[in-house]
């Protein structure tokens, strides 16, 4: 009998060592095959804290507590029981073996036995949460919808097997130690834990796109060669366009280089890390506003297709785009940030969204037809909008106040050069955004200045929506004109912005092109010249508003606190949604969706809308342009009187009057402006607002 035990755990093990070892090898193989990344192998000793920070913290994972902690104890017990795998294999021959030294020791025993009953606990709660969650959140709402679930099963009946095997041996250990004639019991249930965890591997060796088991091994190297080397998620700057390992020369391309992806060969190798170390968990598509919206894209699945599609060979002539992902699934994405953010081996799923788009847009010419129009608009008057460039100085007329705009450098004195963008120059309701906040630095005393006609788009449309070589134009026009304003500049090149994707782009995007600047959104300024005491509410409100937080203000660059301690100061109560902060719901414009029709499944603005009328409050505030338009149709479509406005008009409405008189009394110090507009009545102002809806100045009026 003892024979016959030793025979089958030591001949099932050598195979599973040797036929793991060969697929790892592979699997190691099929993505170093990818296309070339140099960029992930910087600050090595900073990752590998990243990496052991995130891994053994379980960082990410504990954002869903109980199933972070069960998962936790799971991922400990792969380790910290492998002792008890080398004691069988010496049990299967001998009943008394232990491991030299630590084997009859105490507390490691206890610490075993400890871990096997949590790690026992975890996984029947882990189980239990994919069984509740599979039977009350039917079909798409389950974030487990799509996901290879017989895997999964799988893996947690290996390890519930290990756990009874553990426990089990361990009984029949002190029962030995008792006289007790057990020896046979516990050679055979030693050998069954044997077979069950090498069949494991076995199983696992045997589909290289089984990410449910695979990224135990490969989900740390993820970690560690992440694109952003900091806790925040990777977000904001999108990746240099690469074509084998170096940026693509937009001005002299070569003509065998890669556009994007295209095909399995494209992907680059830390793609296909992305992709093999997905876990299938479904925390992407749970918080995806276009699959809560009955569209067709899951980053989950887009990312399960691409594995699929690439692990399966290596390298693959056929189309991504068409064969594996379609057209629909890839422009559903609004660029958001939340599938990142709640991935929790760091999955980079927009950068592979947006290289699809790249391929689509600059080799395929394939893309949504609206898309046409407004990378038309972009290239011929610089806005995508077609609006005439002339007319970006339109607003400064609607002023009661000066404003500088800048024809040549920017002079010392000016603080703030602020970067109005084209929604804040054409866009009504964001130019009472632009108006407010210009009103406000005024004020405070703050010395700023604006471009005028000599701004141009900064290229976010045009870069997510895919059409990289329109971005570069934009992005070249706006850093020539930056280093034209700021050439004698000695003081802190300052920029603040009403757009969080303006200020993702000038901020993060054209770094890559080595140019910086110091980026300010409105809603951190103005908070900071409150808190210094240069702007004073003193009207204060008393009524309630909700605040919806920019995907490209808050995920991307990490701003919360400022919008909501400025809200706050004006003296209104803010009543929070239930998706908030890093949480918060898109309102479906990123991406380039702001330009296209949203022709599936509902809309994401009305989602989000929704969800701001539930709360109660009478006005949403936002701190976004894009946001203000989507919420604000989104309120029309809904038929619903609740007010939207920005957070600047909300501080506008309630500060001290004698902040306006300071502020006046300052600019006969301040000498004459470049360009000034005339001095207009209140009286005309709120005449040309026919939205004005509040007893304040039309300009801080709520759409």
């Amino acid at each position: 009998m003892t024979l016959v035990l030793a025979v089958l755990s030591y001949g099932i093990s050598a195979v599973a060592v040797v036929l793991f070892t060969l697929r790892a090898f592979e699997m190691y193989r099929r993505i170093k095959s990818g296309q070339p990344d140099p960029t992930r192998g910087s600050n090595k000793g900073k990752r590998l804290a990243l990496m052991t920070k995130e891994v053994l913290g379980h960082t990410k994972m504990l954002n869903f507590t109980g199933s972070g902690i069960a998962h936790w104890f799971v991922m400990i017990g792969f380790v910290a029981l492998f002792g008890t795998l080398v004691t069988a294999y010496g049990q299967v021959l001998n009943p008394e073996f232990v491991l030299p030294i630590i084997g009859k020791w105490d507390p490691y025993i206890y610490f075993v036995l400890g871990i096997a009953w949590a790690t026992g606990i975890s996984i029947v709660t882990l189980i239990g949460i994919r069984q509740i969650t599979r039977l009350v959140r039917k079909g798409r709402s389950s974030r487990f919808f799509g996901s290879y679930n017989k895997r999964a099963y799988f893996v947690e009946a290996v390890i519930l097997v290990i756990v009874f095997c553990v426990v089990g041996l361990h009984e029949l250990e002190v029962r030995l130690a008792n006289g007790e004639e057990v020896g046979s019991q516990i050679s055979l249930l030693a050998t069954v834990k044997i077979v069950v965890s090498m069949t494991w591997f076995i199983v696992v060796a045997s589909n290289l796109r089984m990410g449910v088991a695979w990224h135990r091994f490969l989900a740390p190297f993820n970690i560690y060669f992440k694109r952003n080397v900091g806790s925040a998620p990777t977000l904001g700057a999108l990746p240099e366009m690469l074509s084998k390992g170096k940026p693509i020369d937009f001005e002299d391309p070569k003509e065998d280089d890669l556009f994007g992806i295209g095909k399995a060969a494209d992907i680059s190798w830390k793609g296909l890390l992305d992709m093999a170390s997905c876990t299938e968990c479904g925390r992407c598509q749970s918080q995806c506003p276009a699959w809560h919206t009955e569209k067709p894209l899951s980053p989950k699945l887009l990312v399960m297709a691409m594995r699929d599609h690439a692990l399966a060979k290596v390298p693959s002539d056929k189309p991504i785009v068409g064969e594996t992902i379609s057209p629909d699934v890839l422009w559903s994405c609004t660029t958001c940030g939340a599938c990142v953010n709640e991935c929790p081996v760091d999955i980079e799923h927009i950068d592979h969204i947006v290289n699809m788009r790249r391929f689509q847009v600059l080799v395929e010419s394939e893309f949504p037809t609206e898309l046409g129009g407004t990378f038309k608009n972009l290239e011929k008057a610089g806005n995508p909008w077609g609006a005439n460039r002339m007319d970006r100085n339109s607003w400064i007329a609607e002023c009661n106040f000066p404003v500088k705009v800048i024809e040549g450098e920017l002079p010392e004195t000016v603080e703030y050069l602020f970067w109005v963008g084209c929604a804040g120059a054409y866009e009504e309701r964001a130019r009472k955004t632009t108006k407010a906040v210009a009103e406000l630095l005024y004020m405070a005393g703050v010395e700023f200045a604006v471009l005028g006609s000599r701004e141009t788009c900064t290229g976010d449309p045009a870069r997510r929506a895919g059409n990289e070589f329109l971005y570069q134009i934009l992005s070249r026009e706006n850093i020539e004109t930056f280093k034209e304003v700021y050439a004698n500049y000695k003081g802190v090149k300052k920029v603040v912005v009403t757009c969080p994707h303006c200020f993702t782009t000038i901020g993060r995007d054209y770094r890559q092109q080595g140019y910086e600047l110091e980026m300010v959104h409105h809603t951190q300024l103005l908070n900071q010249l409150v808190k210094a005491g240069k702007l004073k509410p003193v009207n204060k409100a008393t009524n309630k508003l909700t605040y919806h937080d920019p995907c490209y203000l808050g995920r991307h660059n990490q701003i919360y606190e400022p919008p909501r301690e400025l809200l706050e100061s004006t003296g209104v109560e803010v009543v929070e949604m239930p998706r908030n902060k890093e949480r918060s719901f898109c309102c479906g414009a990123g991406g380039g969706r702001m330009w296209m029709e949203e022709k599936l499944g509902t809309r994401i603005n009305l989602n989000r809308v929704d969800e701001a009328i539930a709360t109660g409050t009478p006005e949403v505030a936002v701190g976004c342009p894009f946001c203000r338009v989507m919420v604000s149709d989104g309120m029309t479509g809904r038929g619903s009187d609740v007010a939207v406005l920005d957070v600047a008009q909300a501080l506008l409405r309630t500060v001290k009057q004698e902040s306006s008189e300071r502020a006046t009394n300052q600019s006969s110090d301040m000498g004459s402006p470049i360009n000034s507009t005339q001095d207009k009545s209140k009286s005309e102002i709120d005449k040309n607002d026919s939205n004005n809806s509040t007893p304040f100045d039309a300009d801080t009026s709520a759409d």
